[in-house]
């Protein structure tokens, strides 16, 4: 029987066998499926037992020397017919250790059309050797015992593996790996995984379409070949696993590997990017399945750790909705700038909690505050400010959830406006040196209350920031990809239930950037805030919601359309086809950094964004709904802002 399932402690037999560089052996035995080769050769044993059988069953034991002489014509047509019928069904594109269901249905298909069309060929009178027909007996015979052998011999194989598995109860099956990437982080995977025995995974090559790496050496495995090679070495080296080992592919590389990878149908996993290994380590721990980070696409973001370092380590950095997506990845990299003191302010207790004591883990000696509080709480707020004195205060706190807040008006402008506010005020009262507010691209020309209530807070900063020794910044951004506010998390639940998956319009774009990119910009922002400025962070290209919804469900292993529906619901109350990032009057100036742009700066009328501010936080109270879209209007519709000449 074929073991098409080896230990890397053992030779490599078959093709593995073969050495596949380029420095030795010829190019058609490298190319040989032998695996393939010995599955096909025990059916054709097999088929020919189940004749031998067949004939001695319907002679009781003891056939004529005639029918000795039809047994070995009809031989070489049975196995012809037979193979080519496994061969055509998919029988030899399986790998025996899995055999189930499907693999037994495939072989019954290809044993039943034979079978027919033998029994076709023998009533119209073609199956005579001298003057006797091939007996009825036999044709009905040999089906059932090839089927039986056939199968059982893909059983006994599938029995065998599930033994090893008991039989090495306390480590993992070992599975055959192949790394993408022969550089240096495809090296320290190799070296990991061979020190990591517990693990379960043996890396028996590499592929890397650098070519003077091909048919090298690294350790005790071979670079076999380039990705375009990677279907042919998946199958001769029964490759279990491929692990894509490359930080800095461009996603259109990865997409095109993951669907080889499915094509074969060989688990894929990947080495985190760049964004990932900030703190510049490799490893194997880190390894993990394909995700639309990774396909969306985003060059690694350089920081000016020193500008950052110097308004941060060692001060008292207040982070607001610490609990949050946007938050929670703050305190994460705030830390490793070590400031004296993280304060965590957060409305929800088990948010705080669980970040608070993932932050405790951290090796870094910053003492941790968490503060449970509400952003519209003034007092609260002041008695926070008057014990800790924040140095630094980034703002994260905010009702963002577009149709909710369509039904919650009121909710938008006491959190979103009001919470803003506060927190501006007593940063300006208690002379704190930066103040960093979280914003989004939908507060430009806003078609939700929550755009526009983000807007106005980006007013409110800037109002302040006129007369403030304080440096204040707001940072404006598209979507994050997987926040918790994001329909990411949405389409998940969607997929594990069958579907359909939910998209609002077939047209519909958006931005996009990862959550740690996201927050590296507003850190470095940061460094840059004066007198209210608002900084605008690069997104890159938009993207077709509808692509992104069809990259999740193939991740999930699933065919968009087939497996999984897709729903067209139509856009919901306050929603764009397309966002933006800047108004017309704004403009876009470069910053020092590289994927940071900071707005044209406006001027508008003070004494009306206080009196419109007076009327809505009055309306709040109320509920009157009328009354706050009237004054969002008048804010945010070009009543207000005008054009610095």
């Amino acid at each position: 029987m074929p073991d098409d399932e080896k230990n890397a402690k053992e030779p490599i037999v078959g093709a593995a066998a073969v050495d596949l560089s380029a420095e030795h052996g010829s190019t058609w035995l490298r190319q040989v499926r032998w695996g393939r080769i010995l599955q096909v050769s025990l059916d054709g044993g097999l088929v020919a037992l189940s004749l031998l059988l067949s004939f001695l069953i319907r002679f009781d034991g003891s056939p004529s020397r005639e029918y000795w002489h039809q047994y070995l014509c009809m031989l070489p047509i049975f196995l012809c017919l037979r193979l080519l019928a496994n061969w055509i069904c998919g029988v030899y594109t399986r790998l025996w250790r899995y055999t189930g269901l499907a693999e037994v249905l495939e072989i019954g298909v290809a044993t039943l059309s034979v079978s027919t069309i033998i029994l076709i060929a023998r009533a119209i009178g073609l199956l005579a050797v001298g003057k006797f027909q091939l007996s009825y007996g036999i044709i009905l015979i040999e089906p059932v015992l090839t089927f039986v052998l056939v199968v059982s011999a893909r059983v006994v194989r599938r029995m065998q593996t599930e033994y090893k598995q008991r039989r090495h109860w306390r480590q993992p099956v070992r599975k055959r790996a192949l790394v993408v990437g022969a550089g240096d982080a495809g090296q320290l995977v190799a070296k990991e995984l061979a020190s990591r025995l517990d693990l379960g995974t043996d890396v028996v090559g590499f592929v890397d379409d650098d070519m003077l790496k091909v048919g090298k050496r690294i350790g005790n495995a071979t670079v076999f070949g380039t990705t375009k090679q990677l279907l042919k070495f998946i199958e001769i080296l029964f490759v279990d696993q491929v692990i894509i080992a490359i930080p800095s592919a461009h996603p259109s590389e990865i997409r095109r590997i993951v669907e080889l990878c499915r094509e074969a149908e060989v688990e894929t996993r990947i080495l985190p990017g760049l964004f990932e290994l900030i703190d510049g380590r490799v490893s194997i721990n880190q390894l993990r399945t394909v995700s639309l980070e990774d396909l969306l696409g985003r060059e690694p973001v350089q920081l000016d750790t020193a500008s950052i370092a110097h308004y941060i380590e060692g001060k008292t950095v207040l982070i607001t909705g610490a609990g949050g997506s946007i938050g929670s990845e703050l305190c994460r990299q705030i830390m490793s700038f070590q400031p004296a003191e993280m304060l965590l302010l957060g409305r929800g207790e088990n948010s705080i909690f669980n970040i608070l004591e993932e932050l405790r883990r951290r090796p870094e000696p910053v003492k941790l505050t968490s503060l449970i509080a509400d952003i519209r709480d003034y007092q609260r707020l002041y008695n926070i400010f008057q014990k800790h004195k924040p140095a630094v205060v980034f703002h994260a706190a905010a009702h963002k959830h577009v149709p909710l807040m369509e039904g919650n008006v009121s909710e938008a402008i006491k959190n979103n406006i009001g919470g803003t506010r506060n927190l501006a005020n007593l940063a300006d009262q208690f002379n704190v040196e930066n103040f960093v507010l979280v914003s989004t691209d939908k507060a430009v020309n806003p078609t939700s209350v929550m755009g526009a209530s983000k807007r106005v807070a980006e007013l409110v900063v800037q109002d302040i920031a006129r007369s403030s020794k304080t440096r204040f910044g707001a940072v404006r951004f598209g979507n994050v990809l997987d926040s918790r506010g994001s329909v990411i998390p949405t389409w998940r639940k969607q997929i594990e239930l069958g579907g359909p998956v939910t998209v609002t319009h077939p047209e519909a774009v958006r931005y996009f950037m990862l959550i740690p990119e996201a927050v590296q910009l507003i850190i470095q922002a940061g460094a840059l805030g004066a007198a209210g400025d608002i900084f605008v962070l690069d997104m890159g290209n938009p993207v077709k919601i509808l692509d992104l919804a069809n990259d999740l469900i193939r991740l999930s292993g699933l065919r968009p359309g087939t497996d999984i529906e897709i729903k067209f619901v139509g856009l919901r109350p306050g929603e764009k086809l397309y966002e933006e990032l800047l108004t017309a009057a704004e403009g876009l100036t470069a910053t020092r950094y590289k994927k940071i742009f900071v707005g044209k700066p406006q001027d508008f009328d003070r004494e009306l964004l206080s009196r419109e501010l007076k009327r809505l936080f009055e309306a709040a109270e109320t509920e009157d709904e009328s009354t706050i879209r009237s004054g969002l209007e008048n804010l945010v519709g070009g009543t207000l802002v005008k054009e610095l000449s």
